[in-house]
């Protein structure tokens, strides 16, 4: 018997008026200081008109958009030349030419983890409210990660929640205390150690603030030994690493789906990709979700933790360890045995465990599995975090094949000792179809995480890295058709 995947037919597309309000910022200082001076030299009257102009033609595309036009008016207010006091809508308008609009969901809408609502309230008996995160991607391929939400209902049908066009980023702040131990044993990693590190990190206290960080570069950077060395980069790899761990906050009106993770710092300028959501069960019962994800600058990827437990204030932070490489990092939804674990792809080809007793940093791995069927012969990868049964840990997997195709699978661990495979399926579970061929990447169907759900798989999937949906498959033939299967299928 091949085991094979129901679609539900429903689509999640990427809607190009979901945009948001971002930051512009001419290349030169020359083109800035000439743009303010164009709107100084505006009669009051000419500034109020364009002013009612804008807000009419901008207003139902955005919330709060006023508060950050005059945001940018203070950013760029040292392009001034005079100490005038200007008028509300003399700021607002010189704060709009430093403003643009960017379509973040434009070009795909892809990659989606899903994870239980921790709202369950109001429901009809039977029924469910889960999330899902996606990886949304707009111009310049830059990634960020949003969110939809719905309900299962008792006879397994799908409902998504409504949304608008409105979307929102969050207050950023890094954090407020670094450790000095943990902080140069990551910088070591990334290849960052020396002489100006070192004149930087040793008069800073065991624990030490951005704030402190900041200045002790600036004073190191003008110490008169160190000059004549060209220490900016290095610099810069600091702070970008201290600014790698920050929290998001969101106000409680602000609905779900209206809630955008884009990136804030120097490490992620060009996404955050492929989030995979976990609902962790500490040792005291209490509850956290986690996210892994990869952090992208254009040049590298890093992996990192994203944590929340209500969905409006996520802490981001490094994951560190020489055993933390690639993408594709998935925790398990508890300890065992003690210790954190987590799936990972370390070599672009095989599948990982490693165990950790610290969640940030991980030494230690060893191969799970390797490619062994047609359909995976590239590579191999998880597609979301290990899911607890009766059977085993189901874990989901994708295989690249022939003409770069990608498939979904499955596999089976065994619950005490996950580093033994007691199933996995010989036919992928799910492959593209003709209706899922054409994408930005054609070819692919992806997932970074599902759902049981009484005696359903339930896992939403990306179809070649554009559009999105979901697929269920009954549990008990699954785990039946692996547990089958053996050691035979290894």
């Amino acid at each position: 018997m091949t085991m094979k995947a129901d679609r539900t037919g429903i689509v999640i597309r990427p809607d190009p008026r979901r945009v948001l309000f971002r930051p512009f910022n001419p290349h030169t200082v020359e083109r800035s200081l000439k743009i303010v001076a164009r709107v100084m030299a505006m009669p009051e009257s000419e500034v109020d008109a364009e002013v009612e102009r804008i807000f009419e033609e901008f207003h139902d595309r955005h919330l709060r958009l006023p508060e950050f036009f005059l945001r940018r008016f203070e950013q760029n207010r040292h392009y001034l030349i005079t100490d005038q006091v200007l008028s509300d809508n003399r700021q607002l308008l010189i704060g709009s030419y430093f403003t643009a609009e960017y379509s973040l969901e434009c070009a795909a809408l892809f990659n989606p983890s899903m994870i239980w609502h921790p709202d369950q309230s109001d429901l009809p008996d039977g029924d469910r409210r889960f999330i899902i995160s996606l990886r949304a991607t707009g111009e310049g391929h830059i990634s960020s990660i949003v969110f939809r939400s719905g309900v299962i209902d008792a006879d397994y049908g799908i409902q998504l929640d409504p949304t608008s066009r409105f979307v929102t980023t969050p207050d950023t702040r890094p954090d407020h205390s670094y450790e000095k131990a943990l902080f140069q044993r990551k910088l070591v990693e990334i290849g960052l150690a020396g002489q100006f590190v070192e004149r930087v990190l040793t008069p800073l206290d065991s624990q030490f603030s951005f704030g402190e960080l900041r200045e002790q570069i600036r004073v190191s950077l003008r110490t008169e030994e160190l000059k004549g060395h060209n220490f900016e980069q290095v610099a810069k790899g600091m702070l970008s690493l201290a600014e790698s761990n920050y929290t998001v906050c969101f106000s409680e009106g602000q609905q779900l789906w209206e809630r955008i993770l884009f990136p804030s710092t120097p490490a992620e300028v060009k996404g955050l990709e492929d989030a995979r959501f976990v609902e962790f069960t500490n040792d005291d019962g209490s509850r956290i979700f986690y996210a892994t994800y990869t952090a992208y600058n254009g040049n590298m990827f890093i992996p990192q933790l994203l944590e929340t437990t209500d969905f409006l204030r996520f802490r981001m932070s490094t994951l560190n360890g020489p055993e933390v490489q690639n993408k594709g990092i998935a925790l398990f939804p508890r300890k065992i045995g003690g210790s954190y674990a987590m799936i990972s792809r370390q070599d672009n080809e095989n599948i990982y465990i490693m165990f950790s007793d610290m969640i940030h940093f991980w030494y230690s791995k060893r191969v799970l599995l390797k490619p062994t069927f047609p359909w995976e012969f590239v590579q191999m990868g998880n597609c979301g975090s290990p899911i607890e049964t009766e059977a085993g840990w189901l874990v989901l997997s994708h295989g690249v094949g022939p003409m770069r195709k990608y498939s979904i699978g499955a596999f089976l661990l065994d619950l005490d000792d996950p580093t033994r495979v007691i199933g996995r399926l010989r036919e992928p579970l799910l492959s593209p179809d003709e209706n899922e061929r054409e994408g930005y990447v054609p070819n692919v169907v992806y997932s970074c995480g599902g759902q049981v759900f009484r005696d359903k798989l339930i896992f939403p999937y990306a179809m070649s890295d554009h559009a999105s949906s979901f697929a269920m498959v009954d549990l008990k033939s699954l785990l039946d058709e692996l547990l089958h299967n053996g050691a035979k299928a290894n």
